[in-house]
């Protein structure tokens, strides 16, 4: 589109414009995708695939402990080793207002393992440990 001036003359300076809505609007589109893709990225810890059961309800967030099938376990995203679990989990709990730890365990861990991190998190100082599953109708 040629901008040239509709009348001219000798004292009235050229005023040429840039219309930056269409920028705006690439702008504006390009940020609510970044957030939306961004918010599904973010994972608590190691990717694992959950247990299914028959009913499930929303916990409030929290502390999220998570056992890999690999035995990898990581507070909130953070690897930890079985030995340090306890002392990582307490500092967390002693910085967080309530006490409420989310397990997240893959389908794949066996039940001593599950077992063993529950009683360090209980010794840790965990109030309430909810236990992460996807609810069937939504299991893969």
């Amino acid at each position: 589109m040629a901008m040239t001036p509709l009348a001219r003359e000798d004292n009235s300076d050229i005023v040429a414009e840039i219309n930056i809505t269409p920028l705006t609007d690439i702008f504006l589109v390009l940020l609510i995708i970044f957030m939306i893709t961004s918010s599904a990225i973010v994972e608590s810890g190691g990717r694992v695939n959950l247990p299914s059961a028959v009913k499930t309800q929303s916990e409030p967030r929290g502390i999220t402990v998570t056992i890999t099938p690999n035995r990898e376990i990581y507070v909130n995203q953070k690897k930890v080793t079985e030995a340090s679990l306890e002392n990582s989990l307490r500092e967390v709990l002693n910085a967080s207002p309530d006490k409420i730890v989310i397990l997240r365990g893959d389908r794949d861990v066996l039940l001593g393992q599950a077992v063993k991190v529950l009683s360090i998190i209980k010794k840790a100082g965990a109030s309430e440990i909810a236990i992460a599953a996807e609810s069937e109708k939504t299991a893969r």
